[in-house]
């Protein structure tokens, strides 16, 4: 037998006021139209405060506080963040005192070295490619490999070895190098090489043994970052969707391993995509058990300064 309804009664619902009922949404809490003239910090105070900029405004004070406690800012990053110009910011962000170490994929060493020394990068892949030309600069494959070679010597790793080759060549953009500045400032900056996806790897001067001693030192080094970040620290992965979260991941057991308390810590992935592997391994897997993981979404090119220029304001308050 077919269920006949009729339509509820609607007479005996129960309300109650509007003015008692918990609201996520304010009219103090919205933007502030923008007035022509103002400054960076009247713009950042007419943000709304909900999602993205909340979460922003606290990374920022998160950063802030690190410093006040002397515990690490470590940049993580890929060399889309290069290739988009940001190397004078995150060098400005090192001369403050506000980064205070960093770590880069292979690649990031390549645009960083080419931009120093010949002021451009990025080669037209699918033209080079297609007459097998891609990747076959003599200069950066040469120099980049026989200045590992000579850091392991030294007994340096990757991105301290580089750095150094830089400033004693002192090339004519010199500025625009991270690595430079790094090793200028004495700030650790380690290199974490996947062997055969640089196209220094192709070189006849690459030796797969130097490269490698001197990316696990590098990763030695940078576990001993992350060793420091518990109580305060802060960990920003910017634009590296597999290698540096992997990298992260295991220099985070590393430490804990070895018995070094890292908890209560932040960390930041900051990408215009957010991938699976930044989403596990930096913003939720290492603040599981203490700690804060945030999701910045955007371009780096208008993230990054944004984030940083923040970050500065807020130093001056």
């Amino acid at each position: 037998m077919v269920k006949r309804y009729k339509p509820l009664d609607l007479t005996e619902i129960k309300t109650y006021p509007l003015a008692s009922r918990p609201s996520k949404v304010r009219v103090e809490d919205a933007a502030s139209p923008w007035r022509a003239g103002g400054t960076l910090r009247a713009y950042l105070d007419s943000l709304p405060k909900h999602l993205a900029v909340r979460s922003l405004r606290e990374v920022v004070q998160a950063i802030l506080a690190a410093r006040a406690k002397g515990k690490p800012v470590l940049l993580g990053m890929g060399a889309h963040v290069i290739k988009v110009g940001l190397t004078p910011i995150l060098v400005d962000l090192l001369e403050r005192g506000v980064v205070t170490a960093v770590a880069l994929n292979g690649a990031c060493a390549v645009h960083d070295f080419e931009l120093a020394t010949a002021g451009f990068t990025s080669e037209d892949v699918e033209t080079q490619l297609a007459e097998g030309e891609f990747g076959m600069a003599e200069e950066t494959g040469r120099v980049l490999n026989d200045a590992v070679g000579e850091g392991v010597r030294r007994g340096v790793g990757f991105g301290r070895a580089v750095g150094d080759w830089l400033l004693r060549a002192g090339p004519p953009h010199l500025q625009f190098s991270l690595l430079a500045a790094c090793a200028r400032l004495d700030v650790p900056c380690t290199v974490h090489v996947a062997l055969g996806t640089d196209i220094v790897h192709m070189h006849p001067r690459c030796d797969g043994a130097a490269v490698g001693e001197a990316s696990h030192r590098d990763f030695r080094l940078l576990a001993a970052v992350v060793a420091d970040l518990g109580d305060g620290g802060v960990y920003l992965n910017v634009g590296s969707a597999v290698l540096l979260p992997e990298v992260f991941l295991k220099a985070l057991t590393l430490a804990r391993n070895l018995g070094h308390r890292v908890q209560d810590f932040v960390t930041v992935n900051l990408d215009f995509i957010q991938h699976y592997r930044p989403t596990q391994n930096v913003v939720r897997r290492p603040v599981a058990r203490g700690g804060r993981g945030y999701a910045l979404t955007g371009h780096h090119e208008l993230l990054v300064p944004l984030l940083a220029a923040a970050v500065i304001e807020g130093m001056e308050r």
